[in-house]
């Protein structure tokens, strides 16, 4: 087989990966509340979708398109028949019971698998992402009035359900 050489796209998209990967994989924890090898599934995922359009997408637009194609991902993975069937755990429950205190990446993680996942999709991507309402949208796939109002629903269920660790938000 001949060798390949890398091209000019290739290094660029290896450029890439290696400043925005973390980011991405931290979405995506988010999206995937907390599982990581989830996680790191969706991002490959995402990225090899993005590698695929890379000649078309506008170098402004990259980080955009990346979250994009991770919000997809996330959603393309949580509706697959093997996910709904397969729900690997790393340890039973002892209880069903939420714990009262945590670390914050816990409590962040236990408050967000509360959502349905739209509701977490707005929430990560607009007070833990801090990107506005029309970047949200737009990773989103959805409308800025849906955003706005799954941001404010997700706000409202997070802070009934855990009024002491969600007084600052929003």
């Amino acid at each position: 087989m001949p060798v390949r050489w890398p091209t000019d796209r290739d290094r660029e998209f290896t450029e890439f990966v290696r400043a925005r990967r973390a980011a991405l994989v931290r979405v995506a924890a988010l999206l995937a509340s907390g599982d990581m090898a989830r996680a790191e599934d969706v991002v490959q995922t995402a990225l090899t979708r993005l590698y695929l359009a890379w000649p078309r997408v506008r170098p402004d637009t990259m980080d955009a398109y990346a979250r994009r194609c991770v919000v997809n991902a996330a959603t393309d993975e949580r509706r697959s028949p093997f996910r709904r069937r397969e729900q690997v755990r790393a340890q039973l429950p002892d209880r069903a019971a939420v714990e009262a205190r945590y670390d914050d990446k816990t409590t962040i993680m236990a408050l967000l698998s509360t959502l349905p996942a739209g509701m977490r999709a707005a929430v990560v991507l607009r007070y833990v992402e801090e990107l506005s309402v029309a970047e949200t949208a737009d990773a989103m796939g959805c409308s800025e009035g849906n955003v706005r109002s799954q941001s404010a629903r997700g706000l409202e269920r997070l802070r009934a359900v855990f009024p002491e660790h969600t007084r600052n938000a929003g």
